[in-house]
């Protein structure tokens, strides 16, 4: 049976240089393309699972490892090699901690990208040449955050995202067409895996795991850093 990979990035371009490494090294391979993660969630619901699932961090529709965690949640023991344009540090421990397979950046050579494909189908673990973990305290107390995320059902999932976004559990219930009992649950469930006391509260402490408040961080740090040179 040949082997498949489900590609998950909103770039058709990057889509096909994906396709041209996999089938590098697969050729024989059944490649299935998914442009969001709503359509990445449908194709691992229908039909034969995949070996490799291979994404893209920066999906429309989500916000930090939201995307990652999903199909994590969607899938729990599915393989997902995570391929992006982003090489910070405390970016790819955060993409391991939720359950990532590997890490490679967009910028590596078709061989290389091949080669690490071919590493984590053998259960290898792959991440970027001169990695290294974050400091230790940041590092612990993030992954144990990150830890508590995943905790979370894929529903509950839902009902976070949509409270990161202001909205109400009215309006909550009315688009996943439960009751709003149903939600003052879930969010009650939601904060106590979260160990906070409020929905204000766990917006903040999820948005830390949010890589593009850790990017705009990095750049604040860095001009500071700049400014004292």
């Amino acid at each position: 049976m040949a082997v498949r990979f489900l590609i998950v990035d909103d770039h058709p371009l990057f889509r096909d240089a994906l396709a041209v490494a996999i089938q590098s090294a697969y050729q024989e391979a059944e490649i299935v393309e998914a442009s969001s993660i709503s359509a990445a969630r449908e194709a691992l619901q229908n039909g034969e699972p995949f070996d490799l699932l291979l994404l893209d961090l920066s999906m429309p529709g989500t916000r930090g490892f939201d995307g990652l965690i999903e199909l994590r949640a969607a899938r729990p023991k599915q393989p997902i090699l995570v391929v992006s344009a982003h090489e910070d540090p405390r970016i790819i421990h955060e993409a391991m901690t939720c359950g990532a397979a590997g890490y490679i950046s967009k910028s590596v050579k078709k061989a290389d990208l091949s080669e690490a494909i071919q590493d984590v189908m053998a259960g290898l673990v792959v991440l970027p040449k001169g990695y290294e973990p974050p400091a230790a305290d940041t590092a612990s107390r993030d992954t144990d955050l990150a830890a508590r995320v995943a905790s979370l059902t894929r529903q509950q999932l839902r009902v976070l995202q949509m409270v990161r976004q202001g909205k109400l559990n009215k309006q909550i219930a009315h688009e996943l067409g439960v009751g709003e009992t149903t939600v003052k649950a879930h969010v009650s469930e939601i904060m106590r895996k979260l160990n906070v006391v409020s929905r204000t509260q766990a917006v903040i402490e999820v948005a830390r795991l949010d890589y593009d408040a850790i990017l705009a961080t990095a750049g604040a740090r860095d001009d500071k850093d700049g400014a004292r040179s």
